[in-house]
């Protein structure tokens, strides 16, 4: 939710800096702003953490795979589709097409890496679906074009198969992971854009998109990766649905826009949404096999009761073995527990 809070903010805020910044060197430095931000934090937590104090799991050679798919799709196909896509949309088709990133994350999630979802899950899904439909709903802004909608549902699917292939490597650093994502789609959109021709503003206002992209992409980023390791995709990127409604509240607050009365029908499927992700519980009998990775960890689980032959401080960092254990306990699909589930049959 702080996740979906910053980057909500963002949109009202970009408005303020897209007069003078063309929309693809605004998406550069948003990035770009990440990247610096978050590489000047990493330098002071360096100096200051020492061994025996919390250390983030670093990215692996294994995990290279996943890290470049999802700045592929998230970084720069999706920038890309979308922004051309603006440009050939009107702004109705636009804003309803953008709210399609949480189906698609979950979809993609659920059919293609097999997380597992519920009823309650889907309910609360349509329920932010349909409130970001109630937010940006305006007939009077155009009619609906084919090209341009196209492009905007891939960008939109091009982020939810980011938003999968980070969860796989969300037990990492997630500071590294924005770097590295900030450098390379900020790059990239700096030099598409002057391909392009277009000019980059030399005065405040990149400083104001570089603050920004470090709140509203960076840290935000940092935020939506734990929470992709402990909610797993699709109930991270329901979660993150709130975004367009804390745009809206944004915007009548720094805009002085009203968007209307679907703004209250909104709020209350919003509520309803994130009441029914955060009720859920799912637990079952379920099989843990044995496996060997690094990520950050305490020793107050049943996961991590193994031991060590000096004094650790907790919670630390290193390779160790998970033994196989059989439970039963609620649990959502975090990093360790993404098993697959199976239909039972009903006992008669």
């Amino acid at each position: 939710m702080i996740s979906a809070f910053l980057f909500g903010i963002s949109t009202p805020l970009a408005k303020l800096l897209v007069g003078d910044i063309a929309p693809v060197v605004l998406a550069g430095l948003l990035y770009l702003g990440a990247f610096l931000g978050l590489s000047l934090y990493a330098l002071v937590r360096k100096k200051r953490v020492v061994d025996h104090e919390k250390k983030a799991a670093s990215l692996e050679k294994k995990d290279l795979p996943w890290l470049a798919g999802a700045i592929l799709t998230g970084g720069i196909l999706g920038p890309i589709s979308l922004m051309t896509g603006l440009t050939l949309v009107s702004g109705f088709s636009a804003s309803l097409l953008l709210n399609l990133e949480g189906l698609a994350t979950v979809l993609i999630a659920v059919f293609v890496f097999r997380e597992n979802t519920g009823k309650r899950l889907w309910v609360a899904l349509a329920c932010m679906t349909i409130a970001g439909v109630l937010l940006t709903w305006d007939p009077t802004q155009g009619k609906f074009t084919i090209t341009g909608p196209l492009l905007i549902i891939f960008a939109m699917i091009s982020w939810g198969v980011d938003n999968n292939l980070t969860r796989n490597i969300s037990d990492k650093d997630p500071i590294q992971i924005t770097q590295i994502k900030g450098f390379v789609a900020g790059i990239t959109s700096l030099s598409l854009a002057l391909i392009l021709g277009m000019k980059i503003p030399l005065d405040i206002t990149v400083v104001f998109a570089l603050l920004l992209g470090l709140f509203s992409y960076g840290v935000s980023l940092v935020f939506f990766i734990k929470a992709l390791e402990g909610l797993g995709s699709s109930r991270t990127g329901t979660f993150f649905s709130l975004a367009p409604f804390i745009g809206a509240i944004a915007s009548l607050i720094i805009l002085r826009e009203w968007i209307g009365w679907t703004m209250l029908p909104a709020a209350g499927f919003m509520v309803l949404g994130i009441w029914l992700v955060g009720s859920e519980k799912h637990a079952h009998f379920h099989i843990h096999k044995p496996i060997t990775h690094t990520h950050s960890h305490v020793h107050t689980d049943m996961h991590h009761l193994h031991e060590h032959t000096d004094d650790v401080h907790e919670p630390h960092t290193h390779e160790h073995t998970h033994n196989e254990i059989t439970h039963v306990h609620p649990h959502f699909p975090d990093t360790h527990h993404r098993h697959e589930h199976k239909k039972q049959k009903k006992a008669r």
